[in-house]
């Protein structure tokens, strides 16, 4: 039997008019604590963005979502969060910053591959 290890993931939502409460899904972070591992990938629908909001900034959202993607492989691309551990690098990214680009829920579930999972929730919720 493989060994699975508990893990926690976030939905990155998109949220193009605060006023108006519409939000789409743009990402999944994945943190397992067992492997210390934390990952993000993401996918802009533009068609989504500017059917919601016409005016939205294409640029900055796909900015703010390459940092998450920056925040989660540490090093220079971490910014503030570059000394910081897995853990707390996606403490840091659930926690709300933006109003455009923002976390959703906690959610927890078992894995053997985190990687995979990263994968199979991008394709499942966001794609």
């Amino acid at each position: 039997m493989t060994k699975r290890d508990v893990f926690e993931y976030a939905l990155v939502r998109v949220v193009p008019r605060m006023e108006r409460g519409e939000c789409f899904n743009a990402g999944v972070i994945v943190y397992c604590r067992a492997r210390s591992y934390v990952a993000a990938r993401t996918h802009l629908d533009e068609a989504k963005l500017l059917a919601l909001d016409p005016k939205a900034d294409v640029a900055g959202v796909r900015a703010a979502l390459r940092a998450v993607a920056g925040v989660c492989s540490g090093g220079e691309r971490a910014g503030q969060a570059a000394g910081d551990d897995a853990g707390r690098r996606f403490r840091w990214l659930i926690a709300p910053r933006s109003t455009v680009v923002q976390p959703g829920p906690v959610h927890t579930g078992l894995t053997a591959d985190p990687e995979a999972e990263v994968e199979r929730l991008l394709d499942l919720l966001v794609r």
